[in-house]
């Protein structure tokens, strides 16, 4: 064969260009577009030589990426199936830019995301080289014995004009070459091309080779002076993939370890270890294996440092599965393999992809298998792990319908003591206890038990338990379990008074009347905060505390809500004003003591003091407030 030149069959000369600066957002997907290719050229060798029709050796398989910094070259060197001169001209020449004309007319015509699509639609992968390239070449020698098997060299400098030409090659496989351009010299740095490798084809089936490092082995039949062998220092091939990563295995074949084993291989920089894994593992009606963990939280900043990372035939193509995995299983972290999600799709194609539908909807029912099959036979591990777990749960009860349906069953609720219960668990258990008359159930509950602590043991003197919800979703999770529950309400202990929360059909009656009251309003309103606080009268018992600051549920709730960004919608966030009841009651003794004191500084000092002592108890009280109530405390001790 003579040298031949021509012009790849395309009608348009603005393809290249095009390729050259808009193939892909991000340049640097060459790599993994070569290796790819390699990868499959090697796996075709393997499996015909497994059904028989390649008899040859297979020999080392390895594929070799290389970098020559001075000639500017980047190199992918497979042992593959190869190429005849007439598979060249038929899969580069031809098929790769088949109605080349039509792809640029919609490639111009599309957004970002859906030019991905269309990329992976018109079989450009190999071209993603000439993003990167003043020219590339190919040397190609094809397995088959007997026939067209010499090797052949086909050059191309990102014109239309080609070269293919028979070369002396004496190994099967290909290679390909890129001349880097001086755009993008980062690709000749080595640690540039590692760091591709690693984030690439960290898990790609076939062993692929970077450079060479240095290891210890064994000298035969030597030893040291203390008995041991001898070792010295051996050069061999720095292979920077896991060929058979824990993905693949058999949920069956592996162990705790291995799962653990496999984390810190997934996030080398995490050093806390995971609380659960679920493999993932079906063939039918999509194909789909991984391993989600539920990471260890120790800050709400560390929710999304470590992605879930998404593979398709161990080729990675994201870490933002958002659309293929459920929104509240994004907090997860792990690995998930699917051939069913190819490698270049926007993410409005995957949100409207049935087999991306299935995917979702199977990931949701296995994770909520395995939290319920660890509930089930370790009810205390499951328990000792819930704070760590409650955000993915309730993240996921709120956001999934069928997950909630499922994860009803083993859901938790945590005391102020400290135990745990089921949400049907939980209700027979203040069931014992509550006779509201309204009939209606009231979940109370604390958010600190540091800083409500008078309320939650002013709960508990009257048989009441108290939930501790103190979660960054709990203020939404709360909300959605009021639409759930049937005649239920969830009530912060500090949002009323008990008497209040859980109405008795027997009320306590007042020793003040109606114009005693007016006469100590106007006492306490002279003495406060009329802006940030309204005097309320309870009648309560003598052993209450006088008086109590409470803060409206729903009120408070906008509040929490507009402080993790869920509120806000009718006032800008951060407008919603502080406001306060001063709640007091009539039947403690000091109230009475206070409406016959006939000194008004006495009784005004009196009303600052109880102020004061119930601003104090809700943290309201600081700065020069604080100081002035710390001084005039230690003038009534004198």
């Amino acid at each position: 064969m003579t040298m031949e030149k021509g012009t790849i069959d395309i009608k348009t000369e603005n393809i290249f260009p095009i390729i050259k600066k808009f193939l892909y957002s991000d340049h640097e997907i060459f790599l993994r577009e070569l290796i790819s290719n390699a990868v499959d050229a090697t796996q075709k060798l393997k499996t015909l030589a497994s059904s028989g029709h390649f008899k040859g050796e297979l020999g080392d398989l390895t594929i070799q990426v290389e970098v020559d910094k001075k000639n500017k070259t980047l190199t992918v060197r497979d042992r593959g199936i190869g190429m005849t001169a007439d598979e060249v001209k038929k899969y580069i020449n031809q098929i790769a830019l088949s109605s080349a004309e039509e792809f640029v007319k919609k490639f111009k015509t599309k957004t970002e995301a859906e030019k991905n699509a269309i990329i992976g639609h018109f079989g450009l992968g190999f071209y993603s080289s000439f993003m990167v390239s003043e020219k590339v070449e190919i040397k190609t020698k094809t397995y088959k014995k007997g026939g067209a098997t010499k090797a052949v060299r086909w050059e191309c400098d990102g014109s239309p004009e080609f070269i293919l030409e028979e070369i002396d090659k004496k190994d099967r496989g290909t290679e390909v070459i890129l001349h880097i351009d001086d755009e993008n010299k980062e690709f000749l740095e080595d640690y540039k091309i590692r760091e591709l490798l690693n984030k690439y084809c960290k898990f790609l089936p076939v062993p692929i080779q970077f450079g060479w490092k240095t290891e210890e082995q064994p000298v035969e039949g030597e030893k040291d002076k203390d008995g041991k062998p001898k070792t010295k220092e051996v050069k061999v091939p720095d292979i920077i993939n896991n060929t058979n990563p824990l993905w693949k295995v058999k949920p069956s074949e592996a162990k705790d370890e291995d799962y653990k084993e496999f984390y810190r291989e997934l996030y080398p920089l995490s050093f806390e270890e995971p609380l659960f894994h679920i493999h993932l593992n079906v063939d039918y009606p999509f194909n789909l294996t991984g391993i989600l963990y539920f990471p260890k939280v120790r800050r709400d900043y560390e929710l999304q440092k470590n992605k879930i990372q998404l593979y398709c035939n161990q080729v990675f193509v994201t870490d933002s599965v958002e659309g293929i995995v459920p929104e509240f299983l994004t907090l997860l972290h792990g690995v998930i393999d699917s051939p069913d999600i190819p490698l270049n799709v926007s993410r409005s194609f995957l949100q409207n992809d049935q087999n991306v539908r299935k995917i979702s909807g199977y990931i949701t029912r296995k994770v909520a298998e395995k939290l319920a099959e660890i509930f089930k036979n370790d009810r205390k591990t499951f328990e000792e792990k819930w704070d760590d777990i409650k955000i993915f749960i309730e993240y996921g009860m709120i956001s999934e319908p069928k997950f909630y349906e499922k994860a009803e069953k083993f859901a938790l609720f945590k005391n102020t003591d400290g135990k745990y219960f089921t949400f049907e668990e939980y209700k027979k258990h203040i069931e014992k206890t509550q006779t509201d008359k309204d009939k209606k159930l009231i979940y109370l509950y604390a958010t600190n038990v540091e800083e409500q602590y008078s309320y939650i043991e002013a709960a508990k003197e009257r048989g009441y338990d108290v939930l501790l919800m103190d979660g960054v979703l709990d203020s939404h999770f709360i909300n959605h379990l009021e639409q759930k529950f049937e005649n239920a309400h969830f009530a912060r202990v500090d949002s009323d008074t008990i008497d209040k929360l859980i109405k008795k059909e027997e009320e306590t009656p007042s020793k003040l009347d109606d114009k005693q009251k007016e006469q100590l309003k106007a006492v306490f309103e002279r003495n406060i905060n009329k802006e940030q606080f309204k005097v309320e009268f309870e009648n309560q018992s003598e052993t209450d505390m006088p008086v109590t600051i409470t803060q409206n549920e729903f009120m408070r709730r906008m509040k929490d809500m507009e402080a993790i960004g869920g509120g806000g919608m009718m006032m800008g966030a951060g407008n919603l004003p502080d406001m306060f009841d001063l709640v007091v009651n009539t039947n403690n003794p000091l109230i009475g003591k206070l409406l016959i004191e006939p000194d008004e500084k006495k009784q005004d000092q009196m009303v600052k003091q109880l102020y004061d002592l119930a601003r104090l108890s809700k943290g309201l009280l600081k700065g020069k407030e604080l100081s002035e109530f710390v001084k005039r405390s230690v003038n009534i001790i004198e």
